[in-house]
């Protein structure tokens, strides 16, 4: 705070001089002289009441001083206004009112650098734009063009042109000269009637710097037996291009090679990987490799590296021979990004691929692979919920054999009967058929993995029938396709059967009653009843054919004929849980609800006890309001 108090007490001893005010002894800051002079300083006006307290303290000499000062200040002002108005004109501003208004202060300054022949700043340039200043922006350019017209024509002797249009044919011709570019025989017809002799000179003198130019890179790229020496061969700016260390293009190479220019090409193609090899050298960190030849093994190898990410073994022991062993670590990173990035996109990596991971010791890639594909097959086969996600677990060796339509082992079925996924309560209750029923997870051994399950086993006793041309395997297949949601493939496979070939009742029973079941499914209830009741006459002792009867009874709401079936086939050796399991069935597939609710209400009217069950197949009905 003191030193704040020293700087305004210095800062008025220095205003009281400035204005003539030293006789009057106070000198603190808050006195309202200090007041005064800073609002003079600052340009603002006094009133009447400040220049009469300046008149009673007899501060004349600070009166008639200040009023100078305003005096002097309102002069310059209207000078500044006329110079700005006048600005304004000249460089076609349109009126948009008084001075030093909006725009105002930052044009000024603008419109005087193109009074001084200054160039304007890109940004200047858009801010005129910007203020819809186009009239002055191309009067600017106008400005601009003729100003480098002038400097052009000092520098190529031409003054003597009177011209400064930058339309001038000159000023396009010394542009060319400028940028050493050839002007035409017409432009040069052009300057010589004018007489620019001068300009012409320089125009020669160019021409024969280009053609000792030109001379010395046919000499240098071996291309001194094309022809055509003139600066207009279309060899000149392949050479120069050459020369600049740039790659040539395909119809470049392919005009070198209509001259018969071989050499050139066989140059330039070196040139080319030299500089490519260096890029590589820089790249692959081997700098130090004494060898730039891109005839060097090297090379090849960095060449190889940039498309194929992975080194060979001969390589390998190339580069260990000669101490580049950061080459082999920069490949192996990549190499190991590139597995990275194919596991990311849903790729499975190969027995090559994995084999090299394990080589150079990126198990860690291995495992990364493993749990993303078994989230995959997670996900592809509706168990994500199932919470084991190590790469170690069953499940993912039983999905790997699913995927790969290899057949489970019986202890791999079991495994996936005794053990459960969790799932949505959407999920669940689609398995369930209720709107909210109570949670107790999926067995695993559902769903699309029972399908795949029973679709390899179908597949497989399809081959051994064709192998065997046993028809036990027709039955066994025709089971699976069923199991496998797949009855119209089950009965493909029963449709052209010769029964009276077959010998052994029990097979046509076997394999009558498994198509009596596709029909069944797909509701053709007639047909599959027709193959019950062949199936029964073939093999009467059998419980099968009673079993389906039974089914296709209560399908058709026949339950006192259903249950008689049951029962028949409950003597001949059947479980009264299959018994409950079809009945089950037939409630869990009814499309219309009256008759679901139908057999429900027969069912818990016989036995509400062991047919409790149904009671979750009865759809609620919807509460709203």
């Amino acid at each position: 705070m003191d030193k704040e108090f020293q700087n305004r007490l210095k800062h008025f001893t220095v205003l009281k001089s400035k204005y003539q005010a030293t006789k009057c002894q106070d000198s603190s800051p808050s006195s309202l002289l200090y007041l005064i002079l800073r609002k003079v300083d600052l340009g603002i006006k006094l009133t009447e009441l400040e220049f009469d307290w300046l008149r009673e303290r007899e501060l004349f000499e600070t009166v008639e001083t200040i009023c100078q000062q305003q005096q002097y200040n309102l002069e310059e002002l209207r000078k500044l206004e006329n110079e700005f108005s006048h600005l304004k004109s000249q460089y076609q501003v349109p009126k948009n009112g008084g001075a030093f208004k909006n725009i105002s202060i930052t044009l000024y300054p603008i419109l005087w650098k193109l009074d001084s022949e200054k160039t304007l700043t890109n940004s200047e340039i858009e801010w005129l734009r910007n203020n819809q200043l186009g009239g002055t922006v191309i009067l600017a350019q106008k400005m601009e063009l003729e100003r480098h017209f002038f400097v052009l024509k000092t520098k190529y002797q031409a003054t003597k042109y009177q011209g400064s249009s930058p339309n001038s044919p000159l000023y396009k011709i010394l542009n060319k000269l400028e940028s050493k570019q050839r002007i035409s025989a017409l432009e040069l017809e052009w300057l010589l009637k004018r007489e620019l002799f001068e300009t012409v000179e320089f125009f020669e003198q160019q021409e024969s710097v280009k053609e000792a130019q030109f001379a010395q890179l046919r000499d240098k790229y071996q291309a001194n037996k094309h022809p055509d020496l003139s600066l207009s061969s279309s060899l000149y700016p392949i050479l120069q291009n050459i020369d600049a260390k740039n790659n040539l293009s395909e119809s470049e190479i392919n005009w070198l090679e209509q001259q018969g220019l071989s050499e050139t090409i066989t140059i330039a193609q070196e040139l080319e990987q030299t500089r490519e090899f260096a890029a590589l050298r820089a790249k692959y960190k081997a700098t130090d490799y004494q060898d730039s030849s891109p005839k060097s093994h090297l090379y090849k190898i960095l060449k190889r590296l940039e498309f194929s990410n992975q080194l060979g073994e001969q390589d390998i022991n190339f580069l260990k021979k000669r101490k580049l062993t950061e080459i082999i670590e920069i490949a192996n990173e990549k190499y190991a990004s590139t597995l990275k990035f194919k596991i990311d996109s849903g790729e499975l990596l190969n027995e090559s691929e994995i084999e090299w991971l394990k080589n150079n010791k990126c198990e860690d890639i291995i495992i990364y692979a493993q749990k993303k594909h078994f989230a995959a097959l997670k996900s592809k086969y509706d168990v994500l919920g199932y919470q084991d996600k190590s790469h170690t677990s069953l499940l993912y060796t039983i999905l790997q054999k699913l995927e790969l339509k290899e057949r489970l082992e019986p202890t791999d079925v079991a495994w996936l009967q005794e053990n459960k996924t969790e799932v949505s309560q959407a999920t669940y209750s689609y398995y369930r058929w209720q709107e909210k029923p109570k949670y107790e997870g999926i067995k695993l051994f559902s769903g699309k993995i029972l399908i795949a399950y029973h679709t390899i086993e179908a597949n497989f006793y399809e081959q051994e029938f064709q192998l065997t041309d046993n028809k036990w395997n027709l039955a066994n297949a025709s089971s699976h396709w069923r199991k496998a949601d797949n009855s119209e493939q089950a009965l493909q496979l029963t449709n052209n059967l010769e029964f009276d070939k077959i010998k052994e009742n029990k097979l046509k029973s076997a394999l009558l009653t498994s198509r009596g079941g596709a029909f069944r499914d797909i509701e053709k209830l007639d047909k599959a009843e027709n193959c019950a009741r062949q199936a029964i006459e073939y093999q009467p002792k059998s419980h099968h054919p009673y079993t389906l009867m039974g089914a296709i009874c209560f399908e058709r709401h026949q339950y006192s004929d259903g249950e008689y079936w049951f029962q028949e086939a409950i003597k001949r050796g059947a479980n009264p849980r299959d018994m409950d399991s079809e009945i089950k069935r037939v409630v869990k597939n009814a499309k219309d609800e009256n008759k679901r609710r139908e057999v429900i209400e027969y069912l818990l009217k016989k036995d509400s006890q062991r047919y409790a069950w149904a009671k979750s197949y009865i759809k609620k009905p919807n509460n709203k309001g």
